[in-house]
């Protein structure tokens, strides 16, 4: 009976997704698939397990790290059963992403934000010792800083008060919502403290973008993909260089790294709550309304993540900065009534 039961049930989701207009190439799906960040990639899992744990009637969800752009591009591609449900992200959604999930059918979609989180800047512990600031960061990777050639190799090229150590930097990947954070929050923001790039921004946009945000191609800053892990163990084998990824890898690391101050302030916890941090951001999933019905578990596995992203919560405890309490509520509230986005307010 059971088994008929599970077989109508997914009868009806394929007939359900084909009727949103979904391009499946072949039958339906019977477990929840989320796609995107790799800074969300370890929550989004701890909160699988906790869901596999708490619905055994349910099959696992199939967590994928393909960075947040990645992610993004997946999701918007269209309704169906070969299309994700969720999308993982370390930024908020772009203007354009949301106007490509329009146009290729996937028009209601709720925003969720889970948390918070810090993009920091580490070294081995008694390893390179630097104190740093986002217009130092901008000068030593920024392809052309301020307009011109880049021509610092050392650190102490940038600031003689830094010590005279080649300039290497693990990163992420273009892909990578940490990447659009890094260019964002610190790249940018230390380029406009220059008056002329400020004036920049106004005349040439465009050129202001290139100029304040394109990262250095000659081997300074180096790509490692939609692997944080993988940086983590560079630092640890090399005591000169520089890593950049979310707060959670730098906690759950703290026996061996050591975070970079920006501006005097170092990637703390209640530097990230209260703001202060530079390189503090917020972190999201999107959730195909389309498949909320009709992909067995979505609607419980997103209240899992409702469950879990409190303080004291499990996600906390392996290094995500919980939202202050009026995001909490607002955002929990829309864990169960999954409002459609308006596309208002997005860059």
């Amino acid at each position: 009976m059971i088994r008929v039961k599970t077989a109508c049930l997914l009868a009806l989701s394929t007939l359900a997704l084909a009727a949103c207009g979904q391009n499946a190439t072949s039958g339906s799906r019977d477990s929840i698939r989320a796609v995107g960040s790799s800074t969300v990639f370890p929550f989004a899992k701890a909160v699988s397990e906790s869901f596999a744990r708490n619905n055994p009637e349910f099959k696992s969800p199939l967590i994928e790290s393909t960075g947040t752009g990645g992610g993004m591009n997946l999701f918007c591609q269209g309704v169906g059963a070969d299309k994700p449900d969720i999308s993982n992200a370390s930024r908020r959604m772009k203007a354009s992403e949301f106007e490509t999930c329009r146009t290729n059918g996937v028009t209601e979609i709720t925003e969720l934000q889970i948390g918070l989180d810090g993009l920091a800047l580490a070294s081995k512990i008694g390893g390179i010792d630097l104190k740093l600031s986002p217009k130092l960061v901008y000068e030593a990777l920024a392809a052309n800083p301020y307009g011109k050639p880049q021509t610092a190799k050392l650190w102490s090229d940038i600031d003689p008060s830094l010590p005279a150590k080649t300039i290497l930097v693990y990163g992420p990947p273009s892909t990578s919502g940490t990447r659009d954070s890094f260019e964002e929050l610190i790249l940018e923001a230390g380029c406009k403290e220059n008056p002329a790039m400020k004036a920049l921004k106004d005349s040439d946009e465009d050129k202001y973008d290139q100029v304040c945000t394109q990262v250095r191609g000659d081997g300074a800053y180096v790509d490692q993909g939609e692997q944080d892990n993988l940086i983590v163990q560079k630092l640890i084998g090399n005591s000169d260089a520089v890593g950049v990824f979310g707060y959670s890898y730098l906690e759950e690391n703290a026996t061996k790294l050591k975070g970079i101050s920006l501006g005097g302030i170092e990637p703390t916890y209640d530097n990230i709550v209260d703001g202060s941090y530079p390189g503090a951001r917020e972190m999201f999933i999107y959730v195909k309304k389309a498949h909320l019905d009709v992909i067995p578990g979505l609607r419980q596995f997103v209240a899992e993540w409702a469950a879990n992203w409190g303080k004291g919560g499990s996600l906390a405890k392996i290094g995500l900065v919980t939202m202050p309490d009026d995001a909490l509520a607002e955002y929990a509230k829309a864990a169960s009534e999954f409002p459609s986005m308006t596309g208002e307010g997005l860059k």
